[in-house]
């Protein structure tokens, strides 16, 4: 199992909220399962100065990067355009 860390940018249109707001109990749907299925480590919005989200990132743990991808391509923040810049890395975690 690899863990992987999604750095992910929304839009900066005026109608990037929006988007994200219509998708996004879609996306949480989604996040739990992945909780529930042991993929979702941990993650949330990422915000600006004042508050507002503007991207989001998660850590996640799949049998490879074709697990991962298949995730993506059914991620609604993907699908409906919410996520314009996404970066994916594999990642390590310190030991404790």
């Amino acid at each position: 199992m690899g863990k992987y860390l999604i750095y992910a940018l929304d839009g900066t249109d005026e109608q990037a909220l929006s988007r994200r707001m219509a998708a996004r109990e879609e996306h949480l749907r989604m996040v739990g399962e992945l909780r529930e299925a042991g993929n979702f480590i941990m993650g949330g919005a990422l915000l600006d100065d004042e508050g507002k989200m503007i991207g989001s990132t998660l850590l996640m743990e799949f049998a490879g990067r074709q697990e991962l991808d298949a995730w993506l391509d059914k991620e609604p923040y993907l699908l409906q355009n919410v996520w314009v810049d996404v970066k994916v890395h594999p990642f390590l975690m310190a030991k404790k």
